[in-house]
């Protein structure tokens, strides 16, 4: 008990010791070097403490910065996931990445044969079956697909070709209109439609269409 109470009383004395000593400084030095003294100390003590917070919060900040960039690497394998399902291959044909030519053939009554290839320096992919094919713009001139051919996807790029057939007329009445043109895009919502030149007018009436095939045989559009 003694030893802790004498312990307790060397602290006392050495704080007031501190005390004093502290205001014998205070007093040595005038109200200017006092506040040159604070205001000197003052940024090293804030930029002590932004040290601190920064070292520590920067752990947290790495880690938040790696998380990220896995998010970023998952969007990307995400996307990819998307194409992963059609086991990584590249990107799709936008209508403007391919030509088209068509040809008017005699068969099944006669259709038009459209030939699509990429342009030059484009490898890209037909992912989807059936073109979107219309005449004119209104809802009367829209082909209707047939289900023929269909390869899924298919790889354009060099010399590679797709082919679909169109008949505009799958009628036996004079109803119908003229058009001189035929609109064809790879998807519904593509911005960029090819509106390409028909050999000669045709009349249109419930016009069908058939998937995109390799096989130009597989493009004879025939109602079943």
């Amino acid at each position: 008990m003694r030893s802790h109470l004498a312990a307790r009383s060397a602290r006392l004395v050495l704080a007031a010791a501190a005390v004093t000593a502290l205001a014998a400084t205070a007093t040595a030095c005038g109200p200017e070097d006092i506040e040159d003294a604070g205001s000197s100390t003052a940024p090293s003590a804030v930029a002590s403490a932004g040290g601190d917070n920064s070292s520590s919060d920067s752990p947290s900040t790495g880690g938040s910065s790696d998380k990220k960039s896995d998010s970023g690497a998952k969007t990307g394998s995400g996307s990819g996931s998307g194409d992963g399902e059609k086991s990584g291959y590249g990107q799709s044909c936008g209508t403007n990445d391919l030509e088209f030519t068509v040809t008017s053939e005699s068969q099944a009554g006669g259709y038009y044969l459209v030939t699509a290839k990429a342009k030059s320096g484009i490898t890209c992919y037909l992912d989807t079956n059936t073109p979107t094919v219309s005449f004119g713009s209104g809802a009367d001139g829209v082909a209707s697909p047939v289900g023929q051919g269909g390869e899924d996807p298919i790889k354009l790029t060099g010399s590679a070709v797709a082919y679909t057939g169109i008949s505009p007329k799958t009628t036996n009445t004079d109803d119908g209109k003229e058009f001189e043109n035929v609109i064809i895009a790879t998807t519904e919502d593509d911005p960029n439609p090819a509106e390409l030149k028909l050999p000669e007018a045709t009349n249109v009436d419930k016009p069908i269409v058939t998937n995109w095939a390799t096989n130009r045989a597989e493009a004879i559009p025939v109602i079943v």
